[in-house]
């Protein structure tokens, strides 16, 4: 009798990604189902926009709201994540949403995980066990569990960029269309602000990438020496030859697809303009210099939206500040300003293990660093959190260097597996948090 072969572990790859996506979603909505944000903002946007409306007719908090003409009430937040959920406010309502809104942000959270299963197998991983291992540090060794759980409209805008932000990773390594990822930059300065920085690295990537391919770690070290190819020239020549080498670098740029990018960039800002101009008459007027909120942020508002003066309150946040010493269990305890992601996501510190030789380390790395900077600047800080969840805008890009670690280096070692289920464990850390304030 013969016993034929059951299917190869990568023909089960996309059965175990969404077998993983859905305990993913059940993880996510028992840990948040209880918690009551109070602030479903962006589902009366999306039926004020249904309507034809850019504002809604209550007042949600007494914070995060802006008070317009004419008794509008403004909100302040970037509007994709309610275009987003058009469709669903239109069939249920915004109220029978804003119910859901639990199980609809633990379903974002879980579409999230489940495209960052299919990114790393599109990037290279193949050991089940390795995939898996990322898609726990993404899911929950960083503070995506923490937004999920705590839900209202600062944190549903955090779940629809991690998922625009592994659309874009996932062309990145793909077929790389241009346009395709001019579009999704837009979604994301329309959901995320900063995450509109990674254009420029995107930019950077095409101009990296050599026409014949990625090199290998070798043939990117090799570089050749002009002055060697040019020994034995009349130097009389030297103008003629700066010239053509100029000509010839210009016309090597990756023009085409620099222009794509910013093509499909265009239709996010002209729209952010258009909505901008709709509700305060100035297409360059955001709102978030007029929304109400609590006193000490106003007073560091008043130094600046975007200033230098925020930066070292900012990286205290995200690289130094500790839980406070308490004398009941578990006798240290956040105080909601921020927390070091090196004790909150050390897994992230995988990054490290990247491939720097390959130029598309480079290119990612930019990304982080870029959308990192606007966050630095900025005024708020992203209280209330556990841990910084700002940083959430260059954790797919970090994520990202782990995986290329996985695939140039080998398997996640017990150190690495150590550091992720640490900072699992901080993530059901703050999911008794939330509860227990």
């Amino acid at each position: 009798m013969t016993v034929r072969p059951g299917p190869a572990p990568q023909r089960l790859a996309p059965v175990i990604g969404l077998g993983i996506a859905i305990a993913a979603f059940f993880v996510y909505w028992l840990t948040n189902r209880s918690f009551e944000a109070g602030r479903g903002d962006f589902f009366y946007l999306a039926e004020a926009f249904l309507a034809g409306k850019v504002w809604i007719d209550f007042v949600p908090g007494a914070y995060d709201v802006i008070y317009g003409d004419a008794g509008r009430i403004l909100v302040p937040f970037a509007p994709f994540p309610a275009i987003v959920l058009m469709p669903l406010v239109k069939v249920f309502g915004a109220i029978t949403a804003d119910r859901w809104e639990s199980g609809i942000n633990a379903g974002l959270a879980a579409v999230g995980v489940l495209l960052a299963w299919w990114v790393a197998g599109r990037m290279g991983v193949r050991q089940l066990r390795d995939r898996f291992g990322l898609v726990v540090l993404l899911g929950f060794g960083t503070q995506m569990w923490w937004v999920t759980t705590r839900g209202g409209v600062w944190h549903t805008g955090h779940l629809i960029a991690i998922i625009l932000a592994m659309l874009m990773l996932a062309e990145l390594f793909g077929k790389q269309r241009a346009l395709l990822l001019g579009l999704l930059v837009g979604a994301s300065f329309l959901t995320r602000a900063p995450v509109a920085f990674a254009g420029p690295a995107l930019a950077l990537w095409y101009l990296l990438r050599p026409v014949t391919g990625w090199p290998s770690a070798t043939r990117a070290a090799g570089t050749v020496d002009e002055a060697a190819v040019d020994g034995g020239r009349d130097p009389d020549d030297a103008p003629d030859r700066d010239r053509s080498t100029t000509r010839a670098l210009l016309a090597s740029l990756p023009w085409r697809q620099w222009v794509l990018l910013v093509v499909g960039f265009l239709p996010a800002l002209a729209f952010f303009f258009f909505y901008n101009n709709a509700r305060f008459g100035s297409p360059f007027e955001s709102g978030y210099a007029l929304a109400t909120l609590p006193d000490w942020l106003e007073n560091l508002r008043r130094q600046g939206l975007f200033s230098p003066v925020h930066i070292p309150m900012n990286l205290d946040y995200l690289f130094l500040h500790l839980p406070i010493a308490s004398g009941q269990f578990p006798y240290a305890r956040p105080d909601g300003l921020g927390m070091s992601v090196l004790l909150t996501s050390p897994g992230l510190l995988l990054f490290l293990r990247a491939p720097w030789r390959d130029r598309r380390t480079w290119a990612l790395a930019a990304a982080a660093v870029l959308v990192l900077i606007p966050t630095l600047l900025y005024y708020g800080g992203g209280w209330f959190q556990f841990g910084y969840r700002y940083f959430l805008d260059s954790v797919p890009f970090v994520w990202a260097l782990a995986v290329m670690g996985v695939v140039a280096r080998g398997p996640l070692r017990w150190w690495a597996w150590g550091l992720i289920l640490w900072g699992v464990g901080m993530g059901a850390f703050g999911v008794w948090w939330t509860y227990h304030l």
